[in-house]
């Protein structure tokens, strides 16, 4: 029986992704995000015609902007370690009845990956599950402005999202049975008179979670956006440019209790967030729960209080 179960679960891996490796935003001001990204965030800007490709490490693009009215995020690319594991996810999709679409080569190509598939989250969000990013090691990661250390990415790949739901168990269902992610935290408290549910899911050897939902049907398909540096000097360092810039705060400095994370969320360009942060934890593989966020901080800034 053990041995049966220990196939069963390597079976599953085969399709099981690894990382958050890239996303695509809209933006419908280039300007403001050109000084926002290298000023605010700290990443390469390179341009390309219709927008840019951030770079924060080695990767050709960590975001690639579009010029485009909607101001929020355009696709999502999730990793898998090769072409046996995307076709292993190509099957998973058949078996679970979800539609897709299979990239060109031409598609792939202006992707900067060898291949991937389409796919929509049950909110409608565009995910790109895709092997075999495009890596710069040639040409060195020049930050946009001075910082004490480095983006924290690599194997924990971008960051994390939290992003729209309208159904908590189907989201749940579809990144954890397409996408072999775990349920790992769940979050249980209440701002003023509503009320929050947050689940968050994680990769086995990746981030304390990649991918987070239960704010709701918010008018954006994400709520935030997290990237992480090696130093917590840069997250005061970026705070500091924040308040000088009066860029809206909607959380000020705070460590979370879930992943550890000591960082602030400020708001983009665009209008949906970005937490900046350093010293997030590893995931636990046993699931858990909590009715407060936060060891100490992270209070509603008087930017978003009512």
């Amino acid at each position: 029986m053990a041995h049966v179960r220990r196939r069963r679960l390597m079976a599953r891996k085969d399709y099981g992704v690894t990382e958050l490796g890239y996303l695509g935003i809209g933006v419908s001001d280039l300007a403001a995000w050109r000084h926002y990204a290298t000023n605010v965030l700290g990443v390469d800007w390179i341009d390309e015609p219709g927008g840019a490709r951030l770079r924060m490490d080695y990767w050709h693009y960590r975001i690639r902007v579009h010029e485009d009215p909607s101001d929020d995020i355009l696709y999502a690319g999730f990793r898998v370690a090769g072409p046996e594991e995307l076709q292993a996810s190509i099957n998973r999709l058949e078996e679970l009845g979800i539609a897709f679409e299979r990239a060109t080569a031409s598609e792939a190509e202006q992707r900067c990956v060898l291949d991937y598939v389409r796919v929509k989250d049950p909110a409608g969000l565009p995910i790109e599950i895709f092997h075999g990013p495009l890596v710069d090691t040639h040409q060195p990661y020049r930050p946009g402005r001075g910082m004490h250390g480095k983006f924290r990415t690599g194997a924990l790949g971008l960051g994390h999202m939290i992003v729209r739901n309208i159904d908590v168990e189907a989201s749940y269902r579809f990144y954890r049975d397409l996408m072999d992610l775990r349920g790992n935290v769940e979050m249980r408290f209440g701002v003023g008179e509503r009320r929050f549910e947050l689940t968050f899911m994680a990769a086995e050897g990746g981030r304390d979670h990649m991918v987070a939902f239960g704010a709701g049907n918010t008018p954006k398909r994400i709520h935030h956006l997290m990237i992480e540096v090696e130093e917590q000097n840069d997250v005061g360092l970026t705070y500091d440019i924040v308040r000088k810039e009066k860029i809206p705060i909607l959380n000020d400095i705070g460590r979370h209790i879930d992943d550890n994370m000591f960082s602030f969320y400020m708001s983009t360009p665009s209008g949906w967030f970005c937490e900046y942060g350093a010293e997030g934890s590893s995931p636990t593989y046993q699931s858990e729960y909590h009715t407060v966020g936060d060891y100490w901080g992270h209070m509603f800034a008087t930017d978003f209080v009512e």
